[in-house]
């Protein structure tokens, strides 16, 4: 699954929330996400309209490792 190319930040928050994130606190243009499923984890993603592919992938790298899913298993259980 190929990763989406117009995905916003508050989308992005939104299908993380089925993994148990869930916005911590917002400051600026940035939202801190926290989760405490398998142990606690912050994530930190930006408010834009359009995430730019390298910072997705990069969020989506840290989440795949805390959770322990494969590339593949995550998209699938986010936004398949």
């Amino acid at each position: 699954m190929k990763l989406p190319r117009d995905l916003s930040g508050r989308e992005l928050a939104k299908a993380l929330n089925r993994l148990g994130y869930v916005v911590s606190h917002q400051t600026g243009s940035h939202m801190r996400l926290t989760t405490q499923l398998s142990g606690e984890h912050h994530i930190t993603i930006p408010d834009h309209d359009s995430l730019r592919i390298g910072t997705l992938s990069g969020i989506l790298r840290e989440v795949e490792t805390h959770v322990g899913l494969s590339r593949e298993e995550l998209l699938a259980r986010l936004f398949g």
